[in-house]
């Protein structure tokens, strides 16, 4: 027995699809869930609180991290989250131990539900299917077919062109994929429940979650789905069942398999960082009511993560951007624009301009004006992406690469394209207590944000009426929430007095890191506004509202320690002196630390190369073949240097001349109550 033929399981989801989107209006289920719990934790914080964690990692239950020689399994990952030691494994030498520096407060495995039947029968001895060519070249027990460079590419030529049908595992007498992938989804259930603290100490929240890793054709449209609780569907929708890299298919799915098919159900999906996604994961909706169905499905965004960040991007090199003329878009830029094909760098005028968050936001304001509902309301988050099992692991200096086998070795990790990736970004949520559905309804309204991997604690808040002395009041937070909205939140016109403009209270605390690695000092807060013109033309302008640009702090060559004066906290009270009331805008606060080293940077100096150096290219030689990139800056790199500056992205604040619709609004959830 195999699945359904992927040709009738696409019929059948498409099928559903357009029923679903044909009903007018069609309200994926109505906002103001019940709760599934009503105990208070031992620290409930009304004004609500940061939890940092990770939505977004990959464990043995993956194909593609089995096959790079990860053995850890779910409830691994989420005790390596909780502080546990893990071995990150290897194929060219011992196993490699790794421990979070601080636990996290919340994790979600993402396994792929592609191949869960298939990477089941692989791993169980005398099962059938266990034999079939797919399987021992997964165990590494034989080579991949000829025609086939590798065992990656031979088992995801099914994930790039779904039409072959079922591999070789699922064809022979006797395997049973559905069984054994029900069996996986029922581990990764139990791995979630066993690693919950339900007790008042609420210490820490896992979710039940999966990737839908949409590669048709190789152009990438994954997503990844959060339950709110552990009331879910028998087996997750993959996408074998999918067939496309169209999202509603997804959502229809999602509709009829959690929101009507499973009382207290509930679900959000959250697309992956969509720097590699070729352009293809956002086509425009087709509709008002499509639009309706993305804003309710996908109110995140993970927009940074091992593989490079998509805020934005700037080609220093060529001094030029995609739509936008920001310089600091030139952090953790991926040279490349699609994960499976394509050439290795792609120049700037023909990077996609929906691979990039910012673009996307602005898109979403211009397709309100003509659809009347904003389909890219995107919330910003973090994650890791990490095939490693290794949760929240984002410490530059720690770093040992994120794909078991595939960058095990430093030679591995600094040969291109993996020099471009970096160890991960990290989500913020802002919630009253660390529970599934206090957390799930800080998803839900964006009251979240997005680390390059630090964790300074950002607060956003827009409103009419903030006072410019919030920063100093011990109840600055409170009158926040009274007069205004948080991150994630909509600026309402009916509030506003006439020749009022919108006022911006930010508030940034450095990252305190730990007693053996301290955190590195602020640098400055800016303010991205996004708006439409009365001609629909999209705009941005970046301001600096705190801190200082000018600084001239940087790292010591010799030791990485930080150099130079920085700040503990910054806040201010901006008001936009440009606003036009009858033009759409959003607005998010973009906080960046002073310089620190990339983990490209320690990595070379172990080996005897000097990335500050003006004898690099000497040592480099010297060192051997692949050392050469250390040897990258900003003069000879469109993206790379020896630092970073590592930041934080709120989610955005919105203004509509009309308002909010009322079918998407989000309240503030007034902290009074």
């Amino acid at each position: 027995m195999h699945r359904l033929s992927r040709p009738l399981a696409l019929a059948r989801v498409l099928a559903g699809c357009a029923l679903f989107l044909a009903v007018p209006g069609a309200p994926a289920r109505a906002e103001g869930f019940e709760r599934d719990e009503h105990r208070r934790c031992d620290h409930y914080e009304r004004l609500r609180q940061p939890f940092f964690g990770d939505l977004h990692v990959h464990t043995s239950f993956s194909w593609d991290a089995l096959i790079r020689r990860n053995t850890n399994d779910p409830a691994d990952a989420y005790a390596f989250a909780k502080g546990r030691p893990l071995l990150l494994g290897s194929d060219s030498g011992p196993l490699r131990p790794a421990r979070l520096r601080r636990p996290l407060d919340f994790a979600a495995v993402t396994d792929h539900a592609e191949f869960f039947g298939e990477v089941r029968l692989c791993i169980s001895p005398g099962t059938p299917g266990y034999d079939s060519s797919h399987c021992q070249a997964l165990r590494g027990e034989i080579p991949p077919p000829a025609g086939f460079p590798n065992t990656f590419q031979y088992w995801g030529v099914y994930l790039v062109a779904p039409a072959l049908g079922d591999s070789s595992t699922c064809l022979e007498p006797g395997a049973d994929c559905d069984a054994a992938a029900a069996s996986v989804w029922k581990e990764t259930q139990r791995a979630a429940k066993a690693a919950y603290d339900r007790t008042r100490a609420c210490r820490f929240t896992t979710f039940v979650a999966y990737e839908h890793s949409a590669t048709n054709l190789g152009f990438g449209a994954h997503r990844n789905v959060i339950f709110r609780n552990d009331r879910v569907p028998a087996v997750p929708t993959s996408f074998f069942e999918t067939g496309t890299n169209d999202p509603r298919a997804l959502w229809s799915a999602l509709q009829a398999t959690c929101l009507d098919g499973v009382p207290g159900c509930d679900v959000l999906a959250i697309p992956h960082n969509p720097n590699l996604g070729g352009g293809a994961m956002f086509p425009d909706p087709l509709s008002a009511d499509d639009a309706r169905l993305a804003a309710r499905f996908e109110p995140l965004i993970e927009m940074a993560q091992v593989k490079g960040t998509s805020e934005c991007r700037f080609d220093r090199l060529a001094g030029a951007g995609v739509d936008t003329t920001d310089e600091l878009c030139a952090f953790e830029q991926n040279p490349r624009d699609k994960q499976q094909l394509g050439p290795p760098s792609v120049p700037i005028q023909l990077y996609p301009r929906r691979n990039l968050v910012r673009n996307l936001l602005k898109d979403g304001l211009a397709l309100e004006q003509s659809l009347g509902v904003n389909p890219y309301r995107f919330g910003l988050v973090g994650s890791t992406d990490n095939h490693n099992s290794s949760a929240g692991y984002v410490e530059e200096d720690e770093a040992q690469g994120h794909a078991g086998s595939n960058d095990d070795t430093r030679l591995e990790l600094l040969a291109a394209p993996r020099i471009y990736d970096n160890p991960g970004a990290l989500a913020v949520i802002w919630a009253e207590q660390n529970t599934r559905d206090s957390l799930f309804d800080a998803m839900r309204r964006k009251e979240v944000y997005a680390t390059s991997g630090a964790r300074p604690v950002v607060r956003f808040f827009g409103g009419w009426e903030l006072g410019s002395e919030l920063c100093a009041r011990r109840d600055g937070i409170q009158r926040a929430y009274a007069n205004g909205v948080p991150m994630g939140g909509d600026l309402s016109p009916l509030r506003r007095r006439e020749g009022a403009r919108p006022r911006f209270f930010v508030s940034a605390l450095k990252d305190p890191g730990t007693p053996e690695k301290p955190g590195t000092d602020l640098q400055r807060v800016q303010i991205v506004k996004a708006w439409v013109d009365a001609a629909v033309a999209p705009h941005e302008e970046v301001f600096d509202v705190a801190g200082d640009p000018a600084s001239t702090a940087s790292v010591d060559p010799q030791t990485c320690a930080p150099t130079g004066a920085g700040f503990a906290r910054l806040c201010t009270v901006w008001e936009d002196a440009s606003f036009d009331p009858s033009q759409r805008a959003l607005y998010y606060a973009r906080v960046v630390e002073n310089p620190s080293c990339r983990w490209s940077t320690y990595l070379c100096k172990e080996a005897g190369v000097d990335p500050f150096s003006a004898s690099c290219p000497a040592q480099a030689t010297a060192a051997g073949p692949g050392y050469d990139a250390c040897c990258r800056n900003a003069t000879n790199d469109a993206f790379l240097e020896p630092t970073i500056q590592e930041r934080a992205w709120t989610s955005p604040i919105w203004y509509a001349p009309e308002g909010a619709p009322a079918a998407l609004a989000t309240s503030a959830q007034s902290a009074r109550r």
